[in-house]
């Protein structure tokens, strides 16, 4: 036992229930490869203002949840909090906007980090698989993300998520609502902090999950009231294109998301079966944040989904992962000898793409077949000094428990064969 433990609201990802993990990244990211989405990673850290600029101010996430931290040289960067802000400033320092093919479209899988109050489903340190298409005010865009990110998880086996849909209308729409809400809010009985908040963002209180709040909140003016006619036909086009597409989706006209940068389509995609932590990715579009962090305009959209929350979205399902074995042959040498021919078998299998492993050790035959069981291999090959003297090994089928003499020379031929 180390004296070491995993920092608060982390956890480690172990094998078996890893390789769960693993697949649910690339099946979420399988219908982006296919669909013109090439793979970018970006540092796990920034400068701090790309977020504080681009994520808003006034959000939690910035607020309260960044991890900061000052470098040697005095420069202030932060642990990465979602991706989006990430992408795009690569994106933009890559000059990827200026190769004429726009929309640029991303996707990227990794780690981020914020500092938030443990719960299950809600952990400091989680990953996520993202999509961004940068350059392109086109509703067919939207609905292909919001398509694709459902494509995913129907691969994996999940039924019982909900797509919600909402419009944030656009620097047109936005301001006059905002006004209309400010107008309202400021009536209410709320604390200092969400006080300061209908000031900077009002719409984040809409987005209030406690109760004394939501129960003041009826009554105030809804945003769909407010769009402008662009807007309003952009929304119906997006949901025309899901429609079309058999994509069932609820208009939420609360959900707002947490983030600053979005504006007209914002959706969410929600477990019941995740209790308070429903939300399992979600996304919008994001005309204005190219400019904000000191680009050019570069209207865009993007969502990001949760690994940890979709694992547990399956565990909620009771869906279970055909996840093949990660070894199809074990080599179990008993003698000095067999160890030598029987490590070269196990290369050579490997070249010829059959996963292999090796009973390392010097154990006993007992011991041995013990651990080719746990491995999980479809085959064991038993070679023994009598054996090796007539050229052939032991092929047993772990199955049936059928046992055969193969041919060395036949042996690799042999085994791909039998794996079809």
């Amino acid at each position: 036992m180390s004296t070491f433990k995993a920092p608060k609201g982390t956890f480690d990802l172990l094998p078996p229930s890893s390789a769960t993990y693993l697949a649910v990244r690339e099946a979420i990211a399988a219908p982006l490869q296919t669909s013109g989405y090439g793979y970018i990673e970006t540092p796990g850290f920034e400068d701090v203002s790309l977020f504080s600029r681009g994520v808003g101010e006034s959000t939690d996430i910035v607020t309260k949840e960044m991890y900061t931290l000052t470098t040697k040289g005095g420069t202030e960067l932060a642990l990465r909090p979602e991706g989006t802000a990430s992408v795009l400033r690569a994106a933009l320092e890559g000059n990827l906007h200026k190769a004429g093919n726009l929309p640029v479209k991303l996707w990227y899988s990794g780690s981020y980090y914020r500092y938030e109050r443990p719960q299950k489903g809600r952990y400091r340190h989680f990953s996520q698989v993202g999509a961004e298409a940068i350059g392109a005010e086109d509703p067919a865009l939207d609905a292909e993300l919001i398509i694709l990110a459902d494509q995913a998880y129907r691969s994996l086996g999940l039924r019982n998520f909900r797509i919600l849909l909402n419009s944030l209308g656009d620097k047109e729409c936005r301001p006059v609502y905002r006004e209309a809400l400010q107008t309202f809010l400021r009536d209410l009985d709320l604390d200092e902090d969400t006080r300061r908040r209908i000031e900077i963002n009002p719409l984040r209180v809409l987005d209030d999950k406690r109760d004394a709040v939501q129960k003041q909140l009826v009554g105030a003016p809804m945003l769909r009231d407010y769009l402008c006619d662009a807007c309003k036909a952009y929304h119906e086009e997006v949901r025309a294109l899901l429609q079309a597409a058999g994509v069932s989706f609820q208009d939420d006209e609360k959900l707002v998301r947490g983030l600053d940068y979005y504006t007209r389509t914002t959706f969410e995609f929600v477990h019941d079966g995740l209790g308070s932590q429903s939300a399992v990715g979600g996304g919008g579009r994001y005309d204005g944040l190219s400019e904000m962090i000191g680009g050019p305009s570069l209207p865009s959209v993007g969502w990001a989904l949760g690994v940890d929350r979709t694992v547990l979205a399956l565990e909620a399902e009771g869906v279970e992962l055909e996840i093949p074995a990660a070894t199809s042959v074990y080599a179990v040498p008993l003698g000095e000898e067999a160890r030598r021919v029987l490590f070269g078998v196990v290369t050579e299998l490997r070249k010829a793409g059959v996963a292999a492993d090796f009973s390392y050790g010097g154990r006993g035959l007992k011991s041995a077949m013990k651990n080719a069981n746990r491995s999980g291999a479809r085959y064991a090959i038993i070679g023994g000094e009598r054996d090796l003297a007539e050229g052939v090994v032991q092929l047993k089928d772990m199955e049936s428990g059928e046992q055969e003499p193969v041919a060395l020379a036949d042996l690799v031929a042999e085994v791909r064969a039998r794996l079809g």
